[in-house]
């Protein structure tokens, strides 16, 4: 199997650099015999020899090619190669078959990320850290009083970033979402200028970067005395929420967890306004597998970490999402994200 892409590099060998590719033969470990190798480019080798003491390494700028002539020179013992289809190019694809004219070339997508499904305990802590990094962040933005009629939706996400580098974490998971008013109302609103005033819901999604591993979680506030409407929706919605997380249990339909938290929803009659799926998996990439939606597939497993994040969005008004970050668990989801549901009123 030839590996080109760096986030399942990283999670079989550990290397973090920007320029690699794994030949991994389908032997014993112990019948290997050094058949699997590792190839980067110079600037990486000392790098290599630290994350990767266990492989033959070989150095070259073009790594993918590089492997690929010892596939050729080898093809006695590699036959057939495996190539990871969903991420090498049509042009890739030429290159490599060029370069390895006498190896059959099989397309194999989704192997590692098959493995990457289940996370072990030592990615589950990491998790756990960044979940924590971020749960942190947000505590003290809240205790001093950084969300405050006046302050604009950039200086709150800049504001929160900052936070979670000062609680450990690398960098944030992905861009920081800050919806105030009726910009609450866009799923994936990105911060602006707009400032935040009474009255107004005030929509957070955002996460830490630990260890390579990403935190997920979105927190829905309201400055001032909520409307009657705006407890409404954030009712409804950690009622849903609820309903999701709970039936994130081993064996279940990943489209059933997803009916769970949409059922409520719908029943209060705004199912339309819940235009996205309950959840996805989240670990070495923020938006991984499984899809927790009406269109994904599979079951949830032991180790499985994933996001439940119902949300209700009224165009013009505002809306409510409520995430959390679990790890499905024997008995009961281990929930990672740790800040309160209950509606926060400042």
């Amino acid at each position: 199997m030839l590996v080109t892409d760096l986030l399942n590099i990283r999670y079989l060998t550990g290397f973090t650099g920007s320029n690699a590719a794994l030949l991994v033969h389908a032997a014993d470990a112990a019948a290997d015999e050094g058949r699997t190798v590792f190839c980067t480019d110079g600037r990486y080798e000392t790098q290599a020899a630290a994350q990767v003491p266990e492989l033959e390494h070989l150095i070259d700028r073009a790594s993918v090619a590089e492997l690929a002539r010892r596939a050729e020179s080898m093809a006695g013992t590699y036959r057939r190669v495996g190539f990871e289809s969903q991420h090498v190019t049509v042009d890739g694809l030429d290159e490599l078959s060029r370069t390895a004219p006498g190896v059959e070339l099989v397309r194999a997508p989704g192997l590692v990320e098959n493995l990457r499904l289940i996370k072990d305990e030592n990615e589950i802590e990491a998790l756990r850290a960044a979940c924590a990094a971020a749960d942190r962040a947000l505590a003290e933005l809240i205790e001093h009083g950084g969300l405050r009629p006046g302050r604009t939706e950039l200086a709150v996400a800049r504001e929160l970033e900052s936070q979670m580098l000062d609680h450990g974490a690398a960098g944030p998971s992905f861009e920081t979402i800050v919806a105030t008013g009726a910009n609450s109302a866009v799923p994936h609103h990105r911060p602006t200028e707009a400032e935040l005033a009474s009255g107004d819901f005030v929509k957070m999604d955002f996460g830490a970067l630990v260890d390579g591993y990403h935190s997920d979680m979105t927190r829905t506030v309201v400055l001032g005395r909520p409307a009657d409407w705006q407890r409404e929706i954030y009712e409804l919605v950690a009622t849903a929420q609820a309903a999701g997380r709970d039936a994130i249990r081993l064996g279940t339909e990943v489209v059933d967890a997803d009916t769970a938290a949409r059922d409520v929803i719908t029943e209060a009659g705004y199912g339309e306004r819940f235009s996205h799926g309950l959840g996805h998996g989240v670990g070495l990439e923020i938006h991984e597998a499984p899809a927790l939606s009406q269109r994904g597939a599979g079951t949830i497993e032991a180790g499985m970490a994933v996001t439940a994040e119902p949300g209700v969005y009224l165009p013009g008004r505002g809306g409510v999402r409520i995430e959390d970050t679990l790890v499905a668990r024997a008995d009961t989801p281990e929930l990672l994200t740790l800040t309160t549901k209950e509606l926060v009123i400042l």
